[in-house]
């Protein structure tokens, strides 16, 4: 993607910054946001690739969960599910859910992993990969997104970027 915008080089933190669109919601979209979901693109479709070939037991790439810490209880939505209620704009009936990037299990139980990857694409460069740290409207106020990952799935949870390589 770099190569594609920038010639190669890596995008500066000022262009990193720069509003390039607003989404559907009125939000404003950064570079640094355009690109993170262009690489998330690139990235979940090799891993696709190479788990078919390599990975003998069940994956899931981005699938939709919702998780209930306080009861440790776990249910998966279907994408159906997902995109009629995106459609409806019914986006408080997606409250209290998580969206990990690639789950490998190790057998056919779909709500347990053995290994949770999450990508992250920082911008700068010079930025360190992190988890997401859930804010006060959320259901899971001050975890991480790794953490919950970690209780939901029952599994590591590792960040995978494309620069620092395996985080824990």
């Amino acid at each position: 993607m770099n190569a594609e915008f920038f010639g190669g080089r890596a995008p500066t933190r000022s262009e990193c910054g720069e509003e390039v669109e607003v989404d559907g919601c009125g939000e404003v979209v950064t570079r640094a946001m355009m690109l993170g979901q262009r690489k998330h693109l690139l990235a979940l479709q090799c891993a696709r690739e190479v788990l078919e070939r390599l990975w003998p037991a069940p994956f899931s790439i981005e699938q939709r969960y919702r998780f209930y810490p306080h009861a440790r209880f776990l249910e998966s939505i279907s994408r159906s599910e997902e995109a009629r209620l995106l459609a409806q704009g019914c986006t408080k009936e997606l409250w209290r859910t998580i969206k990990p990037d690639v789950v490998l299990h190790s057998d056919p139980d779909l709500l347990r992993s053995v290994l949770t990857l999450d990508f992250k694409f920082p911008c700068p460069d010079s930025n360190a990969p992190r988890w997401t740290r859930y804010g006060d409207k959320s259901a899971y106020a001050g975890y991480s997104q790794g953490q919950i990952y970690k209780d939901a799935l029952q599994g590591e949870a590792v960040l995978v970027s494309p620069l620092r390589g395996i985080t824990p």
